[in-house]
């Protein structure tokens, strides 16, 4: 039976057949004591709040164990900045996953498939592999071709020498050659590159461009800067009838929303009838769903008011991207008006947005109110899944409580949820922040034993903590391991270790592991930021 919300002012309350629950709203999430915490008083069970990191002396302050207002500030939730395009060394340096990674959330199925998987359980090459090869084989051919452009080399004749079956297939693997050749001083010539080959193969019998062809070519005038040229090619697609995704709007976001006309792009798309937002209730939450997906969060505040203003009504999904989205803004008083508005609506949190205010209530160090809604979401069928314990523990690890975050992980353990390579990483950095370094390479070998593959981060954290004792011939081993493991250091593992090295007076170390970059080929183009270095 489909649970009914009725929320009062401070409190929401979800009636499911004839039981009556109160469920989680500003009272909880906010940095303000209430006596009841929005939660029946039998939902919880005793815990003892030293396993939670709470002193006793805490606990007789605040029954409810909420920090106070001066320890609410040091979180500084308006103050943060957050940038978690992938290149923040700023956030690996800290050792943090960055939070998007807990806190996304995806609608609906894959877009693509898994081309990767063409073989048969017996190891034999199956016909779609072997098509997927010869096409591969085809676009290098035609890659070649391209690159020989000039004055003195007709490209459209060679190309119809090569008596070519044009497929979209075809299409796409010539255009993501061209798209990973770019480079900031070819990026002109590959646009010209790519829409010479899109014209060519536009004109081609028994083919047609389908909407992934379009994107990929927008793709690549994304790159080149070449707005003008985008547009054209959105009128085009417009005028061929072709639909329109959501892929297509990302990618004009992303580049037109660095010229300033990110509005306009917005509007454009809002007004399409090409525009397939499906499956999304309107046009409005695929577009707010999109921005999120690219840390456009100051225009999901200004897409969500356009929709209301047009008189469109927010679902569940449009209030968990727009209250993400004042979260990550720092905007928390919104957030939690939000929150009660979405129950006084008469919906429901679903587990996103459950996974949103454990975070929140993680990073406020609150653990006996996260325990609440954990036993809450079981009481209301909403069992939490290894992602809400982990979205938990990641909050309160920045909140610096790691005896609550071994408390959690024990706990999610014992109830079946098995931790995969995202919570381990999390458990490991809050123990190599805390400065306790031997239980972080526990973690890591518990990881190891199960099966889990590290990531990225998981190395940067266990490098770090090597540091941070003062074992740098293990840090650098550990660097060389990643590697042979086929986890490729980022640059800001590179740069974080160099700069450890360095601030230790093992320059030497510290050149060897920049030189160790350059012979495996890993961001030469960023060498120079290495101040000092001279390559051998």
């Amino acid at each position: 039976m489909r649970s009914i919300v009725l929320l009062g002012h401070r409190s929401g309350r979800i009636l499911s057949g004839s039981c009556l629950w109160v469920w989680p709203s500003r009272s909880l999430c906010s940095n303000q004591c209430g006596k009841d915490d929005g939660f029946p008083k039998d939902s919880s069970k005793k815990v003892d709040p030293g396993h939670l990191g709470i002193s006793p002396e805490r606990v007789r302050r605040d029954k409810e164990a909420f920090p106070s207002k001066d320890a609410e500030e040091r979180l500084d939730f308006a103050d943060n900045k957050f940038d978690f395009g992938g290149n923040n060394e700023e956030e690996l340096e800290c050792g943090h996953l960055p939070e998007e990674t807990l806190l996304g959330f995806s609608i609906g199925g894959t877009d693509t498939a898994d081309d990767d998987d063409q073989s048969d359980r017996c190891g034999n090459i199956n016909p779609r592999r072997r098509f997927i090869e010869g096409n591969k084989a085809e676009a290098d051919r035609v890659f070649e071709i391209l690159q020989q452009d000039g004055p003195a080399f007709n490209v459209r004749s060679a190309l119809d020498e090569l008596r070519l079956h044009v497929s979209n297939a075809l299409v796409r693997e010539v255009l993501l050659r061209i798209l990973m050749s770019i480079n900031g001083a070819n990026r002109l010539r590959c646009a010209k590159l790519a829409y010479k080959f899109f014209v060519w193969s536009g004109q081609q019998m028994d083919y047609r461009h389908n909407t992934n062809s379009y994107n990929l070519t927008l793709k690549v005038f994304a790159e080149a800067k070449e707005l003008k040229a985008m547009w054209r090619l959105m009128d085009e697609m417009i005028e061929k009838a072709l639909p329109i995704t959501a892929r297509t709007f990302i990618i004009l976001i992303c580049t037109c929303g660095e010229a300033g006309m990110a509005r306009k792009v917005v509007e454009r798309f809002i007004k399409s009838k090409n525009f397939i937002y499906r499956p999304f209730k309107h046009s409005f939450n695929a577009i707010l769903h999109s921005l999120l997906t690219v840390n456009q969060y100051w225009l999901v505040e200004w897409v969500h008011q356009k929709m209301l203003l047009e008189g469109y009504s927010p679902d569940v999904l449009t209030y968990n991207v727009v209250m993400r989205a004042k979260y990550m803004l720092g905007k928390l008083d919104q957030f939690h008006r939000l929150l009660d508005e979405m129950g006084k609506n008469g919906f429901a949190p679903d587990l996103h947005t459950y996974n949103l205010m454990l975070h929140v209530l993680g990073k406020s160090n609150k653990p006996l109110s996260a325990l609440k809604l954990l036993n809450y979401m079981n009481d209301v069928g909403c069992h939490p899944s290894v992602l809400h314990f982990t979205t938990l523990i990641d909050g309160l690890s920045r909140a610096e409580n790691v005896d609550a975050c071994k408390y959690f992980y024990d706990e999610m353990v014992k109830k079946g949820c098995e931790p995969d390579v995202v919570c381990y990483t999390v458990m490991i950095t809050g123990y190599v922040i805390a400065g306790e370094f031997d239980k972080a390479q526990e973690i890591f070998q518990d990881m190891l034993i199960s099966g889990q593959l590290p990531n990225v981060f998981t190395y940067n954290a266990i490098i770090r903590g090597f540091c941070i004792t003062g074992k740098f011939d293990e840090a650098c081993s550990m660097l060389k391991d990643m590697d042979t493991r086929g986890c490729t250091p980022n640059f800001s593992v590179y740069s974080s270790l160099v700069a450890r090295l360095r601030n230790a007076g093992k320059v030497s170390q510290a050149n060897d592991i920049i030189n160790y970059m350059v012979e495996k080929g890993h961001y030469l183009h960023l060498v120079s930021r290495f101040k000092g270095y001279r390559r051998r």
